[in-house]
């Protein structure tokens, strides 16, 4: 105890205390220099939040190093804020570079702004994901056919940016799929990665379109390296399922004029009551595999269900 008491009071008081300050205020050099550490640290996060607070950090430790070499004249002082100065022009170069890398065309900007980065999603993951697509946009002209019943095979999850898409099956109308929403999303969530399959509907566009696809293979090596965006991609196909849900949903009647709900469980004794109950495990994954887009069999009146 006596040497850790020696010690903390070598500590405290063998060094010169301050008997007497300086008069004399520091220069305007020295004053600059804090304030501009002060507003520095006021900065952001981002890319140009990054930038904020690089650049005024280093324009105060260029201060501090103009200050100690000019009024202290000291040489380490001088040293150690022109080091830290060099460390922030430095940061401050490498973060302009990936700003100027992670520019876009103005549809996927547009893109960027509607829907990825309203969930937070940085410039750098939104160019992985630009990247995967090849950083192209298709067109797709009106009457034209984006995917047919039977006949196109599901070997792509694609975005539509502008225009509207009709869906029919058999000939008969089921939803529109309007800009922000996915194409062929039940689709996708109908496979296993492993798995191939064809459209069960029509997909037409009645106007001029654009949209954006992503490769089903390239995009699956996207989310085996990065989970993060096989997590985003996974929410924005499960909302897109649901919207397209209560669209047709909209549109069945049960009968009698009550309107169907989705969320009701006697739902499967209306639309398969031959088939015997399934155990529960048979059940989820029964419920896991079916495709949105499919009509209930046993509604009892459909015509709402299949017409405009």
């Amino acid at each position: 105890m006596g040497e850790n008491a020696s010690f903390w009071e070598s500590l405290i008081y063998a060094h010169p205390t301050c008997t007497t300050w300086k008069q004399e205020a520091e220069g305007s050099i020295y004053h600059l220099a804090s304030i501009l550490f002060v507003v520095g640290f006021m900065g952001g996060s981002g890319f140009f939040g990054l930038l904020y607070v690089f650049s005024l950090l280093g324009l105060g430790f260029l201060c501090s190093s103009v200050w100690a070499w000019l009024d202290v004249c000291a040489a380490d002082i001088f040293s150690w804020n022109f080091v830290l100065f060099t460390i922030c022009f430095v940061q401050f170069v490498y973060v302009t570079y990936q700003v100027r890398s992670v520019a876009f065309d103005r549809e996927f900007q547009e893109l960027y702004s509607a829907l990825f980065q309203p969930l937070g999603i940085s410039l750098t993951v939104y160019r992985k994901i630009v990247l995967c697509c090849d950083a192209e946009v298709v067109t797709l002209e009106k009457e034209h056919c984006y995917a047919m019943q039977g006949k196109t095979p599901i070997d792509k999850l694609s975005l539509l940016v502008s225009g509207r898409i009709r869906v029919t099956v058999d000939g008969e109308f089921l939803h529109y799929i309007f800009p922000l929403q996915f194409l062929d999303s039940p689709e996708w969530d109908s496979l296993r990665p492993t798995e191939e399959g064809i459209f069960q509907v029509t997909l037409t566009a009645e106007t001029d379109c654009r949209y954006v696809a992503w490769r089903r293979k390239k995009l699956y090596l996207l989310f085996a390296k990065h989970r993060f965006i096989s997590r985003l991609f996974s929410i924005l196909i499960g909302s897109d399922i649901a919207e397209k849900l209560y669209a047709l949903n909209d549109r069945v009647h049960v009968g009698q004029g009550f309107r169907y709900d989705i969320r009701l469980p006697n739902f499967y004794h209306v639309a398969l009551p031959e088939t015997p109950p399934l155990q529960p495990s048979l059940q989820s994954h029964h419920l896991q595999r079916g495709s949105p887009r499919r009509k209930p069999a046993g509604v009892t009146n459909c015509g709402s269900f299949l017409t405009p």
